[in-house]
């Protein structure tokens, strides 16, 4: 069978001296510049062995930078395609610093399938995934789990672009003619425990929120348009800021949306788990050792301060798993 889906993954050289002058030349006071979103966990080599190793299925892989690239990268490999910021961005809204910008324009990159797969670029295949993790009967799969937000860290920007998404969907979609219509889907057995959630919120007059389960996201190319043409004014104001800002919105308005119209397919919630370094490092390990998990994220923690030692960590912990150079490596 003919697989027709697009991986597509952004990267950043946080150490690249000609972008750290650019970002800081537009550095104001209040914009969001932790160092935890650039530095590097050099460990994107072993994305692209997952990939050969467990999605050898894949069709393409757009690689999408600001222009630099890894030395060890292997450009002329079949199915890599080196997307540049200034190859799909608006001009009006370049250069940025923004993942938000960047993820938001994703869609217009040349020769996407209209089915893709995003990658953040701490999210890994540890395990074999089959199309079928992805995409079922060209629906994106997705567990559409309700909860309610709690903005509990103020200081915390990442609330505000989730309350600024569910903003977006009360305004389009009546849950209750949401939830009867697509039933099957919101209360599927598929979300485990989970399910509870979703009989527990369901009461609620409109969405309170959504559980963000921090894994490599489906995509509609035609979902992503759908919602420009619907809220153009506040994406297209999200995408001039050079920065993030508590007024944005971000990718996930994109999975909201296809939860709201019912234009997904229920994945399990097991298929995948968030881990953020120096919580419980050792689950990590083991879960990157054992066969629970299809695939992980390793999330960067704000307050970590072993960094060198956690990440020469994670790195051994790679190189068992996937000791073998891929294609995309020289």
């Amino acid at each position: 069978m003919s697989v027709n889906i697009d991986f597509v993954i952004t990267w950043v050289d946080g150490d690249d001296k000609d972008w750290q002058k650019s970002k800081n030349s537009y550095l104001t006071a209040g914009c969001e510049d932790s160092p935890n979103l650039y530095r590097d966990w050099d460990n994107l080599q072993y994305w692209f062995r997952g990939v050969e190793k467990f999605a050898p299925w894949v069709s393409r892989i757009h690689f999408v930078t600001c222009g630099h690239l890894p030395k060890w990268l292997n450009r002329d490999h079949g199915k890599l395609n080196i997307v540049k910021h200034s190859d799909f961005i608006p001009p009006q809204y370049l250069p940025t610093f923004s993942s938000h910008a960047i993820e938001l324009n994703l869609h217009r990159i040349e020769g996407l399938t209209q089915q893709f797969v995003y990658f953040n670029d701490d999210t890994f295949a540890i395990k074999p995934v089959r199309p079928e993790d992805f995409f079922k009967n060209h629906l994106p799969c997705a567990s559409a789990v309700m909860t309610a937000l709690m903005p509990v860290v103020p200081e915390d920007p990442f609330f505000h672009y989730l309350i600024n998404n569910l903003a977006i969907i009360n305004k389009y979609f009546t849950k209750r003619k949401v939830l009867r219509s697509h039933f099957g889907k919101w209360f599927s057995l598929k979300y485990g425990k989970y399910l509870l959630n979703n009989i527990y919120y369901a009461p609620l007059r409109s969405f309170s929120g959504f559980a963000n389960f921090h894994l490599p996201a489906s995509f509609l190319i035609s979902i992503c348009k759908e919602v420009w043409e619907k809220e153009f004014a506040i994406l297209d104001a999200t995408c001039k800021n050079k920065f993030r800002t508590i007024n944005d919105v971000n990718q996930y308005v994109f999975s909201y949306w296809q939860y709201a119209s019912g234009q997904f397919s229920p994945r399990p919630v097991s298929s995948g788990r968030l881990f953020v370094m120096g919580d419980n490092d050792q689950e990590l390990f083991e879960a990157m050792s054992g066969n629970e998990y299809k695939m992980i994220c390793i999330n960067d923690s704000v307050y970590e301060t072993d960094f060198i030692r956690k990440r020469e960590a994670v790195k051994k912990r790679f190189d068992q798993l996937l000791p073998d150079k891929s294609g995309f490596e020289l």
